[in-house]
């Protein structure tokens, strides 16, 4: 991450509020009464230290504890006791679309997931990357995907949108926080996976002050880009930077010691 005109001081309080309550971000989209949605932040909530204040994410190293006091919170969040489908993430294009009780030990290794009942929430955790929330118009199926540079070039949009199974433009997304360009810096190598499978998405890359051959990408354009392409019109949010704004989890800007968010999208 380069400096800049954000904020991105957070002061980790060893004191910080035992309560288990997170601070919530709700999207703003006009997705039908039927359609719950949301993504924690790290402002509230029973973690401490470098994941303060709510970290759901198992793999990071937090006290498991706090990562089960978290995670039964988003349960509760939802209600009436329903499942929630965590995820291996590994910036694939992978979409679950089921959900089976032995997940609980075992995530399954996929990085977006869908719902077309009440059988469960779809979760993904993210610290940078961008999290995808899908919806038809009816509020009858909902998805969530995972999308950092690897699994936007491999086309988990793509895939998300096809495992939906309506008409493209039935479909309403939101783009949830995620690190903005100006502290998105990549190699040659992003810009030409990009350009070579779709040549317009060179305008989501500006040549990076910082190092020479290098660019600052723009992951909600990127993501727009492919959208766009598979017929998807109706697209809100995207107006974040997780390593700008204190009340997010920034794997680059704490060096990769840090919680994640969770986003969640399920079916009333």
């Amino acid at each position: 991450m380069h400096s800049s005109s954000c904020s991105s001081t957070l002061t980790n309080d060893p004191e910080a509020s035992t309560s288990d309550a997170p601070t919530l971000l709700l999207p703003d989209w006009p997705a039908p009464s039927t359609v719950g949605a949301l993504v924690t932040t790290r402002e509230t909530g029973p973690s401490r230290g470098d994941f303060a204040a709510f970290n759901p994410a198992a793999h990071v190293g937090d006290d498991p504890e706090s990562v089960v006091r978290c995670r039964d919170r988003l349960v509760a969040e939802v209600g009436d006791e329903r499942p929630l489908l965590w995820l291996d993430q590994v910036h694939g294009a992978r979409v679950m679309q089921s959900y089976q009780g032995g997940y609980r030990q075992r995530p399954p290794q996929a990085d977006a997931s869908v719902a077309f009942d009440r059988g469960h929430a779809c979760v993904i955790l993210t610290a940078d990357c961008l999290p995808v929330f899908f919806c038809d118009r009816q509020g009858t199926r909902v998805g969530l995907a995972h999308a950092g540079w690897r699994g936007l070039a491999g086309g988990v949009l793509e895939a998300s949108v096809a495992a939906l199974g309506v008409d493209p433009e039935e479909l309403m997304v939101w783009m949830g926080p995620a690190i903005s360009n100006a502290q998105f810096e990549v190699g040659p190598e992003v810009f030409e996976a990009f350009v070579a499978m779709q040549p317009e998405a060179e305008i989501a890359f500006e040549r990076s002050p910082y190092r020479l051959g290098h660019y600052m990408a723009d992951l909600y354009r990127l993501a727009r880009l492919r959208l766009e392409r598979v017929g998807v019109l109706s697209i809100s949010g995207g107006h974040f930077c997780t390593a700008c704004e204190p009340r997010f989890y920034s794997h680059r800007r704490d060096d990769g010691r840090t919680g994640r968010m969770a986003s969640m999208i399920w079916l009333r």
